[in-house]
């Protein structure tokens, strides 16, 4: 009876080992299960936010690409507007247009014999001692009338140099357009006619080069009548635009 008692009971044991066994066995796979369950609820979880991370992921693309597009687009635009600020810097230091004065052109040549006429006119004053010479630039272009005329009341060789008056000297060199005049004021004789005086039919008029008086002569016609010329009393202004009262008053 022991015996059996003791079979019984160590089978009862074995039986509820086993049922212990079955039931971790049963745990283990609910849990694997579950455990399973989770890992597919998971992976469905992650498949639909891969779904929606596609979506999501698309938009995120798309947002990225739209923030790129736009932050690439005002890098961009400022890039253009930096590079138009450039051009219009470039711009504004060539307007430094002090390339036109900016920028600078090169000046006229000096006029020659041969592109200037000069012509003589009495002063309106008796008698006379005064007469004005306008020079016109007959040579089709621009170009430089510098300093004074070179005057000789009489043949070149021996005629006695006329000096310029000093306040009548403009501030710039006279830069004479095709067809443009420029004038001299000229001191002939002081009062009227004396034995010092000389009648003068025609007399000539020399130009100055940027080194010094040019080749050639200008032959200029007296007024009718001719001219009295006291050569110790004769002057001659500077060439000028237009003549100025007082500067050209000697």
């Amino acid at each position: 009876m022991r015996n059996h008692r003791k079979h019984t009971v160590l089978a009862a044991a074995a039986i509820a080992a086993l049922s212990l066994g079955l039931t971790a066995c049963g745990g283990g796979d609910a849990a694997g299960a579950k455990d399973a369950g989770s890992a597919s609820a998971a992976t469905q979880s992650a498949t639909g936010a891969g779904d929606n991370g596609t979506t999501g992921g698309g938009t995120a693309d798309q947002t990225a690409t739209k923030s790129g597009s736009t932050t690439g687009g005002s890098t961009t635009t400022g890039g253009s507007k930096a590079g138009s600020t450039g051009s219009t810097g470039s711009t504004g230091s060539t307007g430094s247009t002090g390339s036109t004065g900016g920028k600078s052109s090169a000046k006229a040549p000096a006029c020659a014999y041969g592109d200037i006429k000069v012509t003589a006119a009495k002063a309106d004053e008796v008698p006379t001692e005064h007469i004005t010479l306008t020079a016109t630039n007959t040579s089709g272009r621009s170009c430089t009338l510098l300093e004074y005329p070179l005057i000789a009341f009489g043949p070149i060789q021996t005629a006695k140099d006329i000096p310029a008056v000093a306040k009548s000297k403009p501030a710039a060199p006279i830069v004479l357009k095709a067809g443009q005049p420029a004038y001299a004021n000229v001191r002939i004789a002081l009062g009227g006619v004396h034995e010092d005086n000389k009648v003068v039919k025609e007399f000539n008029v020399n130009l100055f080069a940027p080194e010094g008086p040019a080749e050639g002569s200008i032959v200029v016609k007296a007024p009718a009548g001719g001219l009295a010329v006291d050569e110790a009393a004769a002057k001659t202004g500077y060439w000028t635009y237009e003549l100025r009262n007082g500067a050209d008053e000697f």
